[in-house]
């Protein structure tokens, strides 16, 4: 179980992704699913339960776990004072990527040139979006967390996306995402896992067996 304040957000996640999968979280608002990306990048506690990521315990090691995962959320996690490219340069060298792997995630998202030397401050939404875009797939994580990846994206940007999502998974990353946009995530073929009013409520999988090892990945 999670909380929010004193507000049980997550009360019955029983969840395996394996290795390389795909997962679609699917659910209304309010249900519980940005609350779970969270906990998977170890951005909140558990109250109660057990859960690992990665291999790591998300009671004892979240600090472990948010150097192998990346979140995508809401909040760009952009310094507005620093230009795009030194804020996707923060994120590399952080993550120990080379400033080739910093002009390569600038240019697939459409950000060299001009946009690259822009304060973060200046750009519109939709360039915001793409900079966080581009400070997730240079970290190149283990796991990538996804809440609406597209929002606020044009045509092409979320092409982009899809794309990005598409050669992660086939290069081992697992890809675990919420949205409302069904029929645009259906091409990603993902597993689709139902959370309402905190539970999961379909596709949790094997909830038995021991602490998983490093190749699973588990929230319970």
């Amino acid at each position: 179980m999670t909380l929010l304040g004193r507000f049980p957000a997550l009360t019955g996640v029983d969840l395996d992704i394996s290795p390389g999968e795909t997962v679609l979280l699917k659910g209304p608002n309010g249900a519980g699913k940005t609350t779970l990306l969270r906990l998977c990048a170890g951005l909140c506690s558990l109250a109660s339960g057990q859960g690992w990521v990665l291999g790591h315990d998300l009671s004892e090691e979240r600090r472990m776990v948010r150097r192998r995962v990346a979140l995508l959320g809401h909040r760009t996690g952009l310094y507005d004072d620093l230009t795009v490219a030194e804020n996707v340069g923060f994120w590399a060298q952080a993550a120990g990527a080379s400033h080739q792997d910093v002009d390569e995630a600038l240019e697939r998202l459409s950000l060299a040139g001009r946009l690259a030397d822009t304060r973060v401050g200046r750009l519109s939404a939709g360039q915001r979006r793409r900079a966080s875009i581009a400070s997730l797939v240079v970290r190149r994580p283990e796991l990538w967390l996804l809440d609406e990846p597209h929002a606020g994206l044009d045509q092409q940007s979320r092409d982009t996306v899809d794309s990005l999502v598409r050669g992660a998974a086939a290069a081992g990353a697992t890809v675990v995402l919420a949205t409302h946009e069904l029929e645009r995530i259906a091409v990603l073929e993902p597993r689709v896992v139902s959370v309402v009013g905190g539970m999961v409520r379909s596709g949790g999988g094997d909830s038995e067996g021991d602490a998983p090892t490093d190749g699973d990945r588990r929230v319970s």
